[in-house]
């Protein structure tokens, strides 16, 4: 039996086109800037615009047969009926970082959607490397009806890949990682090194030392973190080949006592720059009480760093979680993975500060113009690593597959630190 619901876009001028998740329209009508003050208790209220659009769509919408199954053969939920497991490697109640920003992404889903906050469920603070820990979030996450569930973390990704097996009737979806199953599991990211590049841009241009640095998660056997590091280094070439990109390497993806350690090491190297690849602001408030720069990840983190605080590389998550979600309620969800980026206005810069010179902006602007238009795809033509070798070909980019997971080498202006 098929129902009727009506209201299927909730408004022609709102939506974006977005590739993944089988649908193909995607509303976001909420930035990380729009809700940034806002609490998980009250996002759905962040927004009247959202809610009228619906009630507009809905009253001009023609009523739309929704199918049972979709084209993955997963069952359609009805929005009604739709309950969202999050689990987080932070807390929800962050303000900056990695889990902020996704916390950013399902409010603004939930309220581009109209889901009340009764049908989220948020499990914080979960270890990526405690598979007790995962296993237990995510049985209450089961227990508590959840249908949909999001693993926003990389070291969740085998135990989540185990319980999709297990539950074929719940929606699993792995943030990062590589693993799906083309039907209750796929998984979820972005072009993040397009907007890495450009703040490379942005740290080339303020140097004074030439020496920049940057604090990683993961060493190269991570192709995430050192696709961006590379995609940064290249942009720290193009403007200043005289600069030098150090990094140092904490070995976990939340750490902030390594991560505030790194930053201070990276600082008594001599950087004025300090970029990063992990969840605190510890290489931003390290800079600050320096008398040095930084460039943000995740969310803008000017607001705890305004005197040293460049530009941040962000996240607008609520992009690819109302397309996700949306594509389940309205029977286009295909299994298909995600992976983003400017075009679907997933990631990008905050703006350029007054810190930097009056230059950068116009640079940066031009070579998003690059990017967008396809002219400039960062890993283009022959690339030297700090080894003296070289990958890529000339007339040729490289391509998503190995972006995400075959760039195990550090671009020729890296160096790796000791600390």
């Amino acid at each position: 039996m098929k129902r009727k619901l009506l209201g299927l876009l909730l408004g022609a001028s709102l939506v974006l086109s977005l590739a993944g998740c089988g649908n193909d329209v995607i509303i976001d009508v909420i930035s990380n800037e729009n809700v940034e003050e806002t609490t998980s208790t009250d996002a759905g209220d962040t927004q009247e615009a959202a809610a009228d659009t619906d009630t507009t769509a809905t009253a001009t919408a023609e009523a739309e047969d929704i199918a049972d199954t979709n084209p993955a053969g997963c069952k359609t939920i009805a929005k009604e009926d739709v309950k969202v497991g999050v689990l987080y490697i932070g807390s929800s109640a962050d303000t900056s970082g990695y889990t902020y920003a996704h916390e950013l992404g399902i409010q603004g889903m939930a309220s581009n959607l109209g889901l009340s906050d009764d049908q989220i469920v948020r499990k914080d603070n979960i270890n990526d490397g405690d598979e007790v820990a995962i296993k237990q979030a995510l049985d209450e996450c089961i227990e508590e009806g959840c249908n949909i569930i999001f693993t926003t973390s990389w070291g969740y990704m085998e135990t989540t890949a185990a319980y999709a097996e297990e539950y074929p009737d719940i929606y699993f979806a792995h943030g990062t990682g590589y693993m799906s199953n083309g039907k209750n599991f796929t998984n979820y990211f972005g072009r993040i090194y397009q907007a890495r590049y450009l703040s490379g841009l942005v740290a080339g241009l303020k140097t004074e030392s030439n020496k920049i640095g940057y604090v990683s998660a993961m060493g190269s056997d991570n192709s995430e973190c050192t696709g961006g590091i590379d995609a940064f280094a290249i942009g720290v070439n193009e403007v200043n080949p005289d600069a030098t990109v150090y990094v140092a390497v904490t070995n976990s993806w939340f750490d902030p006592e390594g991560e505030q350690a790194a930053s201070d090491a990276l600082i008594a190297e001599g950087c004025d720059v300090l970029a990063q690849h992990v969840d605190t602001t510890a290489p931003q408030t390290t800079s600050e009480a320096n008398g040095t720069w930084s460039i943000g990840y995740n969310s803008d983190m000017s607001k705890e760093t305004p005197n040293a605080t460049l530009t941040s590389v962000i996240w607008n998550w609520s992009a690819y979680y109302t397309s996700y979600v949306s594509s389940i309620i309205y029977a286009t969800y295909d299994g298909s993975n995600y992976y983003g980026g400017m075009d679907e206005s997933l990631i990008g810069l905050t703006e350029i500060s007054s810190l930097c010179s009056e230059e950068t902006s116009q640079i940066v602007t031009d070579a998003t113009q690059k990017i967008m238009s396809g002219e400039f795809g960062v890993f283009d033509g022959v690339i030297e690593t700090n080894t003296g070798e070289t990958v890529g070909e000339e007339g040729s980019t490289l391509d998503d597959a190995t972006i995400t997971g075959g760039i195990n080498w550090y671009y020729k202006n890296v160096q790796v630190i000791d600390w």
